[in-house]
């Protein structure tokens, strides 16, 4: 797997570009915000060859959503997400206001996404863990064959995601990252929404949360 990181929107949100075939891609969050940075995104996709075939959201919260109608507009993509996060995502617009930040409606989703689906595509392939807590319909994204996994805003490096938006639950996040993420392999690799990587095994050692 080849990952690519662009970071967007006033809010530094992670946004992934991954491929297994060298060929077609997955974008997972799409920050997009503006067409300054849409053109960014456009760039670094027609540098490197790529063919986006699938757009997955970690979850809904208007910063990981900005290039959702983009990503239908340019590339003929809707996003995959976890039907919890529905009412985040509807609400995006209205939510945007509160950080000063405007946005279209985005476009409905392709298909919603449960426990424990895989997904194929750009030859990868990624196991989909539920971890609410941040969001209602918060996931992550696992590759057991690369050794990584995409955490959205449950699991930073040296931190987690907040719990007091709409949907959020301290204790649920907590124990979803105990039960769910520091159960994977220690040398998994962490791409988070926002902030550099890490590993599972620093984390169970060092974020201040569980130490």
């Amino acid at each position: 797997m080849k990952i690519y990181r662009g970071v967007f929107s006033p809010i530094q949100v992670n946004t992934y570009i991954i491929t297994g075939n060298g060929t077609d891609c997955i974008i997972i969050d799409c920050g997009c915000y503006g067409e300054t940075e849409e053109r960014k995104l456009e760039e670094m996709l027609a540098s490197r060859g790529l063919n986006p075939v699938m757009l997955i959201d970690t979850h809904c919260h208007l910063d990981h959503v900005f290039g959702n109608r983009f990503m239908l507009e340019r590339y003929g993509l809707r996003p995959r997400f976890h039907e919890g996060d529905s009412y985040n995502y509807r609400n995006a617009p209205k939510l945007s206001l509160m950080f000063g930040l405007t946005m279209e409606a985005p476009p409905e989703p392709e298909v919603y996404l449960a426990e424990d689906d895989n997904i194929t595509a750009a030859g990868i392939t990624l196991q989909v863990i539920h971890v609410p807590g941040h969001s209602p319909g918060g996931i992550a994204l696992y590759s057991a064959e690369d050794s990584v996994v995409f955490t959205g805003d449950a699991l930073f490096a040296g931190s987690i995601g907040r719990s007091d938006l709409p949907g959020g639950d301290h204790e649920q996040l907590m124990e979803n990252i105990r039960e769910k993420l520091f159960t994977l392999p220690p040398e998994t690799v962490i791409y988070p929404g926002h902030g550099p990587e890490s590993t599972i095994g620093e984390e169970m050692q060092r974020n201040p949360f569980f130490t």
